[in-house]
């Protein structure tokens, strides 16, 4: 562990968690730590508990042991509004917009907690800087969005929570190249203009490796490798997968 980490406030620590579903074991003992303000990636192969690991930390699926503590305090039990309401965003890789509704509405539902009421207008337009296309697309259904643009809308209500953890599940799938420059590069604002921390689960790992300040590798349900992001290259992650 690098020095700069020994005095950093800890914002989300896990340890030991397992987690199920039915008689599946998808987490085993599952640790990590999150330093407040910092990129943290999490890689792995597909289906090892990755993105388990995002669901149990907000509050969607059930940790069965193991401690989840948040800015000091223990939300392993804590339902998923009162998560949200903590400070904790999870943007699934689903996106799980409202189809319907338009663009401008997604963001305005996504402040819906008690946290983000008195923050609409300054979210909305810290989200419109961030993805000025989302404002030209703001009167626009959410159905007829492409996947980039649903991809930015994912996040930016995220960021209307008020959230001061953001959880993101594979933010780079299906996207084209220039739109995952797009988002990646909002996510580079994000950690160089606020105090917001990043915990991004990827597949692919160049961009999130580039973004990171810490990684983490996850393999059947286990974390067995964290290293300082400048000290690990792209081929020893991919061959740790395999």
């Amino acid at each position: 562990m690098n020095d700069k980490y020994a005095t950093a406030t800890t914002a989300l620590d896990i340890q030991k968690v397992d987690s199920f579903y039915g008689e599946l074991q998808v987490l085993r003992k599952a640790s990590l730590k999150l330093h407040e303000g910092e990129v943290v990636a999490l890689f792995g192969p597909n289906g090892h508990g990755k993105s388990t690991l995002l669901k149990v930390i907000s509050g969607i699926h059930p940790a069965v042991s193991g401690s989840i503590k948040y800015m000091g305090a223990e939300i392993a039990k804590t339902s998923s509004q009162k998560i949200v309401e903590l400070g904790i965003a999870y943007i699934p890789e689903a996106r799980n917009l409202f189809p319907d509704m338009t663009v401008l509405e997604n963001l305005r539902l996504g402040a819906y907690n008690r946290r983000a009421r008195g923050m609409v207008g300054e979210n909305l337009e810290y989200v419109f800087a961030l993805f000025p296309h989302l404002e030209e697309r703001k009167d626009q259904i959410a159905i007829t969005l492409s996947g980039g643009e649903s991809r930015m809308l994912a996040v930016s209500r995220g960021l209307m929570s008020g959230a001061s953890l953001l959880l993101i599940d594979e933010p780079s799938i299906g996207l084209s190249p220039i739109t995952k420059k797009t988002v990646f590069g909002a996510i580079e604002k994000i950690k160089n203009e606020t105090d917001i921390t990043v915990l991004i689960v990827e597949q692919e790992v160049d961009n999130a490796l580039k973004l990171a300040e810490r990684v983490y590798l996850l393999k059947r349900g286990q974390v067995f490798l964290e290293k300082v992001a400048d000290e690990i290259s792209k081929a020893e992650i991919e061959k740790a997968y395999f």
